[in-house]
C-alpha cells in the first residue's frame, strides 16, 4: 500500500511539475517614455529665484535641471536623465524641488517680474551650467546675485535637512530655524 502511494505520488509530480513550470506567471508594467524634444543647439537655462533649480524657458514642456539631473514631467509622471535630450528614465516620485517652483514661473519669466520685483534673469549657456552648477550651489552664487531680482532682499533657497535625533523625534531645519517634531 505504501509503495503504491509513493508510485502514485511520483507519477503525479512527474506529470504535473512540467505543467506548473510552463504556466509560470510573468507580470510586466510598461510605462511609456516621453517623446523626445529636438533642440537645434544645447539649451540655455534660467535659475528659478530663491531655489537651486534651473529651467529651460524656450520650450513648451517643463524641463528642469537640479542636482546634476535633468527632470521632466509628462502625462502625470516624472522622468529624469543625465542628458537634456535623451536617456529619460521613469522616476516614481515627484522630485522634492518641484514643490518650491511656483506654477506661474513661466509668466513671471516672460514679464520679468518675481513677487512684485523686476527680474533681470540671466540666460545660462548649457556648457557653463554643466561645468559650474555644483560650484555655484556650494558657493551660493545666485543667492549672492539676488537671482537677478532688483530690490529684493537676499533670501536663502529652501533646503530641507532631516536627521534622526531619537527614535521618536525628527529634527527638520528650514531656512535656519529648527523645528522639533514628535
Amino acid at each position: 500500500m505504501k509503495k503504491l502511494f509513493l508510485k502514485t505520488l511520483f507519477l503525479t509530480v512527474i506529470i504535473f511539475a512540467p505543467i506548473s513550470v510552463i504556466a509560470g506567471v510573468s507580470v510586466r508594467v510598461n510605462i511609456p517614455l516621453p517623446p523626445p524634444i529636438i533642440f537645434p543647439a544645447p539649451p540655455e537655462l534660467v535659475i528659478i529665484p530663491e531655489t537651486d533649480v534651473y529651467v529651460v524657458p524656450d520650450v513648451a514642456d517643463d524641463i528642469f535641471f537640479y542636482a546634476g539631473w535633468w527632470w521632466r514631467p509628462w502625462q502625470g509622471r516624472w522622468y529624469r536623465s543625465r542628458y537634456y535630450d535623451r536617456g529619460w528614465v521613469y522616476y516614481r516620485l515627484t522630485p522634492g524641488f518641484h514643490s518650491h517652483i511656483p506654477s506661474s514661473w513661466r509668466n513671471d519669466y516672460r514679464n520679468h517680474h518675481w513677487k512684485g520685483y523686476y527680474w533681470e534673469h540671466k540666460r545660462i549657456p548649457h556648457h557653463k551650467l554643466r561645468h559650474n552648477w555644483n560650484k555655484w550651489k556650494r558657493e551660493r552664487h545666485w543667492e549672492k546675485q539676488s537671482w537677478g531680482i532688483k530690490g529684493m532682499k537676499h533670501k536663502r533657497p529652501v533646503r530641507h535637512i532631516k536627521r534622526k535625533v531619537h527614535k521618536s523625534k525628527t529634527v527638520t531645519r528650514e531656512r535656519g530655524s529648527i523645528d522639533h517634531r514628535p
